[in-house]
């Protein structure tokens, strides 16, 4: 597994002037944790034992999800920008356009988020998170976490400050 993060924008942070106050204003660079196929596999490996053992009820619904999974952690990236983190699409980047279930553009800026968690943090599976951006009472977001969590769980407590009650375990 590759250690290294994906950047956007090569290059040690980046200074400009601040517009408003005339003051030199530190940005961030873009960082793009590294995609993460271990949920995918591991749910397609379940698929192929139910199979195995004739269990095919059960191992139709995991196998579909685990190519679902494993169709999106080739697609979907997590960019998080100086001061907002986006679903994009591709190797291009691409936006990802309406969120289907609440609506809006799948972009939050961090200062708008309430709380963040990572489920089962020593394996990662999900990661949420709640924001008032989308809804003055807040937002909760759910997603599979299908990119390195280690890195995942860095920038998130770099750019969005740290998780109230989960985080890695320390070996």
């Amino acid at each position: 597994m590759n250690a290294s993060w994906n950047l956007e924008v090569g290059g040690a942070d980046k200074e400009a002037i601040s517009p408003q106050l005339g003051r030199k204003v530190r940005s961030r660079e873009t960082v793009i944790p590294d995609p993460d196929y271990r949920i995918p596999i591991v749910l397609l490996g379940i698929t192929g034992g139910l199979a195995y053992s004739n269990n095919l009820v059960p191992a139709v619904p995991v196998g579909l999800l685990g190519l679902l999974l494993l169709f999106q952690t080739s697609r979907v990236r997590f960019v998080f920008e100086d001061d907002a983190l986006e679903v994009k699409v591709g190797d291009q980047l691409q936006d990802s356009g309406e969120n289907a279930f609440v609506g809006g553009k799948n972009r939050w800026k961090y200062s708008t988020f309430v709380n963040w968690e990572f489920w089962w943090p020593n394996f990662p599976i999900l990661v949420y998170f709640k924001e008032t951006q989308t809804k003055p009472e807040g937002q909760i977001h759910f997603f599979p976490i299908i990119f390195n969590g280690k890195q995942l769980y860095d920038v998130m407590v770099e750019r969005a400050g740290p998780s109230k009650t989960s985080g890695p375990k320390e070996s």
